[in-house]
């Protein structure tokens, strides 16, 4: 099954159009499948009182307040329409998050085809009954949440009109970057076997290796964070993928895909050119003589695996010699 692989642009613009569009460029060259942005008005998301996250004030400081600090990552709807025109220019899916109602609108005007819940609003209702009433698919982000607010989040999207088929649920630790401690990735399978939904992993450690894994373990969708470059000034920069790295996290997510095969044990046929060569036949420890009766002491498994497998030797001790054979010579019967 083919990962989707989302590459998360983020608010990672600064509010520069340009800037976008090189992230959109960078996506594409690192093959990710969507390039997601986020989509908001201040007014609406927060209040002009709201202090910044611990991260956020390590990135940009303390000098201006969560809502200030948004305002200037605002996208217009013109910005909007050019990244979707960018995307469909460039052969990339786009998609965005929104943080409003009136944002969700816009986006759905401009053909969004799935919902992205992001972790801040699981516990939002009325936005969730608004999002998911259109019965299109749905990512369900599940930072900071335990499993019985994903449970009551998922019952309010089947209840507003998308069945819980619709949705895949991302496990998600909501800290920039996430500690290896933190990361608990064996809650996203206790999500899909305790909530009966598809999985997927929204990552926000320093490195690759995790949704690398989180794909290993059954993950439908990664979500990554990247940038075009990690010290631009900002709040989601510093933990962020750069290109080369959001390059080299896709191939691996794609070599794994690979790897994980069918799941059928059989030899595969790379290898079977070789199981002549590994494996062992039954030989003549010391020259036999015909007639004489074959045990441990004249005979034993030496390769090449091209004569009679050691798999036989409780019904080939016991026999006598067909004819003489000479030292490591295989045996035949």
């Amino acid at each position: 099954m083919r990962t989707l692989i989302i590459a998360e642009a983020g608010v990672n613009h600064n509010g520069d159009i340009e800037i976008a569009k090189k992230l959109i460029a960078a996506a594409k060259m690192a093959g990710a499948d969507i390039v997601k942005f986020q989509s908001f008005k201040a007014e609406q998301l927060v209040t002009k009182y709201a202090e910044k996250a611990d991260y956020q004030k390590g990135a940009t400081g303390s000098s201006e307040n969560q809502y200030e600090m948004v305002r200037k990552l605002e996208l217009s709807k013109a910005d909007h329409e050019f990244l979707v025109d960018e995307c469909r220019r460039q052969d990339i899916g786009f998609h965005s998050t929104a943080f409003d109602s009136d944002s969700f609108d816009m986006l759905i005007e401009l053909g969004l085809d799935q919902v992205k819940i992001p972790s801040g609003e699981l516990t939002n209702l009325p936005l969730i009954r608004y999002m998911t009433r259109l019965g299109i698919p749905v990512l369900l982000s599940t930072g900071m949440a335990n499993l019985g607010e994903v449970e009551a989040a998922l019952e309010a999207i089947e209840a507003a009109g998308t069945p819980r088929s619709l949705v895949t649920v991302l496990h998600c630790t909501t800290e920039y970057p996430t500690p290896m401690r933190d990361v608990n990735l064996r809650a996203m399978l206790s999500m899909k076997e305790a909530l009966g939904v598809k999985v997927g992993y929204s990552d926000h450690t320093a490195g690759i290796e995790v949704p690398i894994a989180a794909v290993a373990l059954g993950a439908t969708v990664i979500e990554k964070h990247f940038t075009l470059d990690r010290s631009l000034p900002g709040p989601d920069h510093k933990a962020s993928l750069e290109p080369h790295e959001l390059k080299a996290m896709v191939e691996g997510i794609r070599n794994i895909e690979i790897a994980l095969g069918d799941g059928v044990k059989r030899p595969q046929s790379s290898e079977l050119k070789n199981r002549p060569i590994a494996r062992k036949s039954l030989v003549a420890t010391r020259h036999i003589r015909a007639g004489e009766s074959l045990s441990a002491h004249n005979i034993g498994s030496k390769r090449p695996g091209t004569g009679i497998s050691p798999m036989r030797w409780d019904e080939i001790v016991g026999r006598v010699a067909v004819r003489d054979f000479a030292t490591d010579e295989l045996i035949e019967i």
